[in-house]
């Protein structure tokens, strides 16, 4: 599992790209994974054989765990030696395996229920059983040695005798447990959404929100903009509005320092780069990559650089020093229609720019 971001200490894997018995090429995807920063397909390390796969889809394990092993195609298991029925016993590890350093436990699972004995789940298992009141010992599990998986609890969830399973300890009488409601489709929150909604809520109270609007004339930016259109297409590129905004937005920094800074106990930390951070809406939540040093860049190399981490951002492209070290952020809500949004600073960033809709309007002017 790779660390993607200096504050990264778990993460999911979402897909694998490849099956126990493909081949796989130096730096061709993998698997794919979801953490708190970022959804990215990690590229393999080496050529040769996937032969083990060790963790499951929707599995969450920490940073630097193995979670699978290329090697030669003469290793590759067969398939009834592969993985042990539930019926058989769990290979114990060989000396090699129990002298390496225990596993960093995630902090998710130091805070689950504890599991029964012998019964191994994940940390997802364990929690869809708390919310629901589901004893896990109750549902057979399709796993390595019985255990339950993702899959395993969703369908159980779905029969009709999970709506009369009683909670541990509730006093309720099986028919008074609410179950799965009919037409109700359950989906677990993703990595991606729970992390954000988890940061935002740490965001406002660590930082006091204040929020001002204003109204800007666009006009002379749009008539420049079609006068420069076909000079910027002849090149590759699109001169949009968020161009001109952060070309605007560098500027201001260098002007007022102390909105490109971070606070640490009672000091104020200036940053002498000016990192700028363009949040991308993605379909399961939202990333902010990081444009570093737009200071340098004139209103050509802002318009590429948006577009490529914008791109990249929504094909999962990005390398993990792209989604940190932000010293400022624009987000642009607009985009959806509204006038203006109240955007939550990024920590530990000390502002943020919310973009509202630009459009025709009839004004009062000078």
């Amino acid at each position: 599992m790779p660390q993607m971001g200096e504050s990264i200490a778990e993460g999911t894997i979402v897909r694998w790209i490849k099956k126990v018995g493909d081949t796989v090429g130096i730096d061709e995807p993998l698997f794919e994974i979801s953490t708190d920063k970022v959804d990215a397909e990690i590229p393999a390390p080496a050529a040769g054989v996937l032969i083990e796969i060790k963790v499951k889809e929707g599995e969450t394990v920490a940073v630097d765990s193995v979670v699978a092993t290329i090697g030669q195609a003469s290793e590759v298991p067969t398939p009834n030696a592969q993985l042990p029925t539930p019926e058989s016993p769990i290979p114990s590890p060989g000396p090699r395996a129990q002298s390496r350093e225990p596993r960093a436990e995630s902090p998710e699972s130091r805070v689950e229920s504890p599991e029964p004995a012998g019964l191994r789940t994940s940390p997802f298992v364990r929690r869809v059983a708390r919310e629901h009141n589901v004893d896990v010992t109750r549902i057979k599990g399709s796993g390595l040695g019985g255990r339950v998986t993702k899959q395993d609890i969703l369908e159980y969830l779905e029969k009709p005798q999970a709506s009369g399973l009683r909670p541990q300890g509730s006093g309720l009488r099986p028919q008074e447990v609410p179950g799965p409601q009919s037409g109700v489709e359950i989906k677990p929150l993703s990595v991606m959404r729970k992390k954000i909604a988890e940061h935002m809520i740490m965001s406002r109270r660590t930082s006091a929100h204040v929020h001002s609007v204003f109204h800007v004339d666009f006009s002379t930016v749009e008539r420049i903009r079609r006068e420069r259109k076909a000079d910027y297409e002849r090149l590759n590129t699109k001169l949009t509005y968020m161009a001109f905004i952060a070309k605007a937005v560098v500027t201001s920094l260098r002007r007022f320092p102390i909105v490109n800074a971070s606070l640490d106990g009672d000091n104020i930390l200036y940053k002498k780069d000016i990192n700028l951070g363009i949040a991308v809406a993605l379909e399961g939540g939202l990333i902010v990559p990081v444009i570093r040093s737009a200071d340098e860049k004139n209103l050509l190399g802002l318009s590429r650089a948006i577009a490529d981490v914008a791109e990249r951002a929504r094909t999962k492209q990005l390398k993990p020093e792209e989604v940190h070290d932000g010293t400022f952020t624009i987000t642009n809500p607009g985009q959806f229609g509204s006038q203006f949004g109240m955007p939550i600073i990024n920590q530990p960033q000390v502002a943020i720019l919310g973009v509202g809709v630009i459009e025709k309007r009839p004004v009062v002017v000078d």
